[in-house]
């Protein structure tokens, strides 16, 4: 008997060591994609997509210190470039990506020189 209950003793302790490997195995990549998803939804927070002739967000809102992510996703090279001339890039082509750090506070209206029709606000508080 003794023989019996030390034997059901080690299998159940390998059940449980099993089950925590297994519960381990299906948890980390689930907690990894949300930790991921997580790190791309703030990194987005402070992009500015170029999209089928626009700027996406049109308007946004940001803290003084802020730096803003602009990027062409459509397929022709597009600008951007602040009325006042306070920041301007290169023409950007499809995926390029142009970043502007603003270090003072106001409102920043901008275009793109090529299609002067796109514009956009960043409002910078």
């Amino acid at each position: 008997m003794r023989y019996l209950n030390g034997h059901l003793r080690s299998i159940a302790a390998r059940l449980v060591r099993g089950r925590a490997l297994i519960v381990a195995m299906l948890l980390g990549p689930v907690i990894g994609a949300m930790l991921a998803f997580a790190a791309v939804a703030a990194q987005d927070a402070n992009v500015v997509t170029i999209d089928n002739f626009s700027f996406t967000p049109k308007e946004l809102t940001v803290a003084v210190g802020t730096t803003i992510k602009f990027i062409n996703h459509d397929d022709i090279p597009h600008t951007v470039v602040d009325k006042k001339l306070s920041f301007r890039s290169k023409a950007l082509d499809t995926d390029d990506a142009y970043s502007y750090t603003f270090a003072t506070a106001g409102s920043f209206d901008y275009f793109c020189s090529l299609h002067p029709h796109m514009v956009g606000k960043i409002i910078v508080k």
